[in-house]
């Protein structure tokens, strides 16, 4: 089955967690995930199966979305309300105006220093193996950029955002920083991602819904990949899935998904000079007409 899943993750799982359960529901092993949430994180996680597992770059690339409560005046080495206490600090009286000019600060593109509790690999050890070791290692500051980001609810010492951001960004981070610019210290106290590369929360299924109807709950790789569409000949399609650079006449550079005579979804290719090169192939096309 090559298809592709919105799953709403429940809190309590790692993403791994939810890619072995689907491996159970479907009964398949080829089956992968976009864009790992934390283990207490909710909502949007894609999940392809089958030759759809070459598309998962397409899954964690553009705009992400969260809704995000934070709670100001404890600190935990985790940066979310599950890890231990570290620090405890008075919160100030805070006007809500005050709060939003803050939160507009955040916006744009900045420098955000990862946590020690991630998945990012140092010298092919991942962060939260060290962080849960008693290590600590320097880590280079990445470009982020945040969107978008909306004040929902005031209600001290808590308060909920909207936020909308760039690949690579860390809302634990994101808040712990908030919190510093109000005079105080903060942790996650709740997170769901609510939108991620055309995925959203309010098309999301449960892993329940998944397991009672899995086929109503598929999506076709083809409707999820947002490119271009590009209908081949026989000939052109055989070439490209063979990995032959092919002329095509008039065709502007860019990506596109590469369908074939009858419409399906064979490849991702990139045109460039009127050249097309696959970049991503689903499905070798060839007939007995084009392999004479």
């Amino acid at each position: 089955m090559n298809a592709v899943f919105n799953v709403n993750k429940p809190a309590g799982m790692t993403s791994n967690d939810v890619v072995a359960v689907m491996r159970k529901i479907l009964n398949m092993k080829r089956v992968g995930h976009g864009g790992t949430l934390d283990p207490d994180a909710t909502g949007v996680l894609p999940v392809f199966t089958g030759t759809a597992t070459r598309l998962l770059e397409f899954a964690v690339n553009g705009t992400k979305e969260y809704v995000a409560e934070f709670v100001l005046g404890k600190q935990t080495d985790t940066g979310d309300i599950s890890g231990e206490i570290v620090g405890i600090q008075s919160v100030p009286d805070l006007d809500v105006e005050f709060v939003k000019n803050i939160l507009q600060k955040f916006t744009g593109v900045q420098k955000q220093i990862p946590p020690m509790y991630s998945a990012i690999k140092i010298h092919g050890q991942k962060l939260y193996q060290l962080a849960r070791r008693g290590e600590e290692v320097e880590r280079k500051p990445r470009d982020i950029k945040i969107f978008a980001l909306e004040l929902l609810e005031w209600n001290p010492p808590c308060f909920k955002v909207k936020v909308q951001c760039s690949k690579g960004t860390y809302i634990r981070v994101l808040g712990e920083d908030i919190a510093k610019a109000l005079g105080t210290v903060g942790t996650l106290k709740t997170l769901q991602r609510t939108k991620v590369a055309g995925f959203t929360i309010e098309d999301a299924h449960t892993l329940t819904e998944i397991k009672e109807n899995y086929l109503a709950c598929s999506q076709k790789p083809i409707d999820v990949v947002q490119l271009e569409q590009l209908k081949t000949t026989p000939k052109q399609a055989y070439r490209i899935t063979s990995g032959v650079p092919t002329t095509i006449r008039g065709i502007k550079n860019g990506r596109y998904a590469v369908l074939s005579p009858v419409g399906d979804f064979l490849a991702v290719a990139v045109a460039e000079q009127e050249i097309v090169k696959a970049e991503k192939v689903l499905e070798f096309y060839a007939d007995s007409e084009t392999i004479k």
